[in-house]
């Protein structure tokens, strides 16, 4: 149980279809962040460092899967991401943008 002196680290799902949830803070590597959607809520094992408002992915991502946020495609994993990843510019790429 966590104390007054402790922050609870979380990441905030936007839709039900998303595979990532949003850093709410800084997130360190090998933390237990909190995620939710809606009412529920998850424990999820940060393996990078995440940047407040940066993308953790919430199960494995393959290569050239689609990472979906707001219930929306918004780009492909250019890597495999596991659990806990972290997702951004450097593994993530937008078809649309290579156009």
């Amino acid at each position: 149980m966590e104390t007054a002196t402790q922050t609870k680290k979380g990441a905030l799902v936007i839709h039900p279809e998303d595979n990532v949830a949003v850093a709410l803070s800084d997130l360190q590597k090998g933390e237990k962040c909190s995620v939710r959607l809606g009412e529920s809520e998850q424990r999820v094992t940060v393996l990078a460092d995440i940047s407040f408002g940066h993308k953790l992915a919430l199960c494995p991502i393959g290569k050239d899967e689609s990472v979906l946020k707001y219930g929306e495609e918004i780009g492909k994993m250019s890597e495999v991401v596991n659990t806990g990843g972290w997702i951004h510019t450097h593994n993530m790429y937008c078809e649309r943008g290579m156009k």
